[in-house]
């Protein structure tokens, strides 16, 4: 048995204390550690926050021992080989120096700094100390884009020639509904804002599944710009919470990205990706996946705009069934990056990966910023 100590920075987090706890690291633990080779690695924790209540709280309910209000003492600590954060963005550059200036390897939550230029800073650093490093792209383990890399992979689709992405749903403003997101979304100071929050998911997702992105434009703007937060003080909204994409692939095929805070759900899930080739098309959501292939494709005969021919466009599609039992998404990267430190096999995303997602975000704003095409250069 290997035990690997890691230190767990804003443990109390609904996504750290509900993903990548619960979901992923307490029932590795609790499996009696993870299988690599012929050795079993066991995740020693080590959890930090702020509130000492929440905290102890989050730590009773796991069972875990071991959990502290001083980073700095957990950052000495020598037995603990691993920092992992999940606190504010805003704060990560700061913490994650002091995690590199300890000698720590590095896991990350996205996105992995605020810009391409610290998060660039923060890669040299590590690479200097010899440190080993990761972030998390969660959502291609999610079955439904397993599901799309799968058909990508057997050559279903034939030659791709567009696709297109639609997220989002409505974030209440606080006024008479209290809001389901934390207030620091909508301000520039948390490190808020619907582009740099989501479109770093977009990068990996589109580019692990479709390619290198060229090039892009972009239009953001602030749908709802009054708010409530939550001690019931308005404040103004400085970033965006809907944005509209174009996107040109390497490959030639082009796509689109619609994203919002501030739009009524009337689709089949919160996110879909559909992806249209000559030989197929599929329709992925979080959990599963429908496709049309071209021996499948009805003949239209054109539209009467004037005439409602009744007609069920959703008949014709078939599902992609599981392909295997699936884990927990957070967990899938966890043990990727576990094995990375035991084995040296690659985890499921580097530091500079996370950076490539950044500069995603960084060239959509820039390009709403300008209303100009953004090359997609690769990083320096």
């Amino acid at each position: 048995m290997k035990t690997i100590g890691i230190i767990v920075n804003g443990a109390t987090g609904r996504i750290c204390s509900t993903q990548h706890l619960r979901g992923a690291l307490v029932p590795i633990r609790d499996e009696g550690g993870l299988l690599v080779g012929d050795e079993r690695v066991m995740p020693r924790l080590l959890l930090v926050g702020r509130d000492e209540d929440r905290l102890g709280k989050v730590a009773r309910e796991l069972g875990i021992d071991e959990w502290t209000t001083d980073l700095d003492a957990a950052l000495a600590d020598p037995s603990f080989e691993v920092f992992f954060d999940a606190a504010a963005t805003s704060q990560r550059p700061q913490v994650l120096r002091k995690a590199i200036a300890a000698g720590k390897h590095i896991y990350t939550e996205k996105p992995v700094a605020p810009s391409v230029t610290e998060g660039l800073a923060l890669l040299d650093l590590m690479r200097k100390a010899g440190i080993r490093h990761g972030c998390v792209e969660d959502k291609l383990f999610l079955p439904g884009f397993r599901k799309l890399a799968y058909l990508r992979d057997i050559g279903f689709f034939g030659r791709v020639i567009s696709f297109r992405l639609e997220f989002g749903w409505w974030v209440f403003d606080g006024e008479n509904t209290a809001a389901q997101r934390p207030s620091w979304n909508y301000r520039s100071t948390g490190g808020g804002g619907l582009t740099l929050d989501m479109y770093p998911h977009w990068r990996y997702l589109i580019e692990g599944i479709l390619g290198p992105v060229e090039r892009l434009v972009s239009a953001n703007r602030t749908a709802m710009p009054r708010r409530i937060d939550e001690s019931g003080q308005a404040y103004d909204v400085d970033v965006d919470d809907t944005a509209s994409n174009i996107l040109e692939m390497q490959s030639g095929a082009t796509g689109s990205i619609q994203s919002s805070w501030a739009t009524r759900v009337r689709r089949d899930d919160l996110v879909t990706f559909q992806v249209d080739g000559t030989h197929g098309s599929a329709v992925a959501t979080l959990h599963r996946c429908h496709v049309q292939s071209l021996a499948e494709t009805p003949k239209l005969p054109g539209f009467n705009a004037n005439v409602d021919i009744k007609a069920d466009y959703r008949e014709g599609w078939g599902e992609v069934g599981d392909l295997e039992p699936y884990k927990n998404a957070y967990r899938m990267g966890w043990e990727a990056y576990l094995r990375h430190l035991s084995i040296g096999t690659p985890p499921a995303a580097t530091f500079e990966d996370g950076i490539r997602d950044v500069q995603f975000a960084e060239a959509c704003n820039l390009s709403a910023r300008e209303k100009r095409w953004i090359e997609m250069e690769a990083l320096g």
